[in-house]
């Protein structure tokens, strides 16, 4: 199996911000859980330093622990 480059290298990301959300959303899925890096393709090292920033975004109430899925769109 041929090894693939992380995206975040390729991209000349040097540092993962946990105030950047926009990106932040792209390693959650729809349920906001962290993608696997298999998924992903995101490096080890990236792949902590993503987990972390969510986390920490998270904890900051920048991004939802879980999504209320009885909730309408709109309310």
């Amino acid at each position: 199996m041929a090894k693939t480059a992380c995206p975040i290298d390729e991209a000349g990301i040097k540092s993962i911000d946990y105030k950047d959300t926009e990106f932040l959303k792209k390693y959650v899925t729809k349920f906001n859980k962290i993608v696997p890096r298999q998924y992903s393709g995101v490096s080890l090292k990236n792949q902590k330093k993503v987990a972390q920033a969510i986390k920490r975004a998270r904890y900051m109430a920048l991004l939802p622990y879980v999504l209320d899925l009885k909730k309408k769109i709109g309310e």
